[in-house]
């Protein structure tokens, strides 16, 4: 199996519809109707980049897909301060394959990735009971730390009563480990807008 990165839009044809197909599996739309077809799933300005773990079979083909993320960066202003920060969004393992460290793998590699691509921190969440699958890979929880997501105007934090979220980080950057503190059980203003309210 190898692990191959595309932005999102440029992901070929036959592997973004396995991906889409992974992604309607794990979070079906709430209207059967509304699936709609294949394609990018992120907002553009948020350059979206897709991880894919491929397993090239009998190498006659473009291979399957048992796992797939997408990697979200913005820029980030916090007490004070800016910093190029990326996220995890839309981590998914196909459902027959699961429990064989695929998932593990690729979120590994998206940390290495991260930690190589000049992003000062790495910020997302995830929900409670999956805090040890990201510490594994890499990923530290920050407890009692909120991010808020969708629009100042619109804002949608993890903590509203429907989630169960942590908050998960890793500090790339010496800036960024300078400044740990602040990240500790804060309320962060990351604002990735309406497509992706909260990666």
């Amino acid at each position: 199996m190898r692990i191959l990165s595309y932005p999102e839009a440029e992901t070929p044809a036959p592997l973004s519809a396995e991906v889409w197909e992974l992604q309607q599996d794990a979070w079906p739309p709430a209207d059967p109707g509304a699936r709609g077809e294949p394609g990018p799933t992120h907002d553009p300005a948020l350059r979206p980049v897709s991880m894919l773990l491929v397993d090239d079979g009998d190498g006659r083909g473009e291979g399957t897909v048992p796992a797939a993320l997408d990697i979200l960066t913005t820029t980030l202003t916090h007490a004070g301060r800016s910093y190029r920060v990326g996220g995890l969004s839309t981590v998914v393992t196909r459902r027959a394959v699961r429990g064989r460290g695929h998932g593990a793998r690729l979120v590994a590699a998206a940390h290495r990735a991260m930690a190589d691509s000049g992003l000062d921190l790495g910020l997302f969440t995830c929900d409670r009971p999956l805090r040890d699958f990201y510490t594994g890979a890499g990923w530290q929880p920050l407890p009692g730390t909120v991010l808020i997501g969708g629009t100042p105007d619109a804002p949608f934090p993890s903590d509203q009563p429907a989630f169960d979220k942590v908050t998960m980080a890793h500090f790339f950057s010496p800036t960024a480990r300078r400044h740990r503190a602040d990240f500790l059980a804060a309320r962060i203003g990351l604002y990735p807008g309406e497509i992706d309210r909260l990666w």
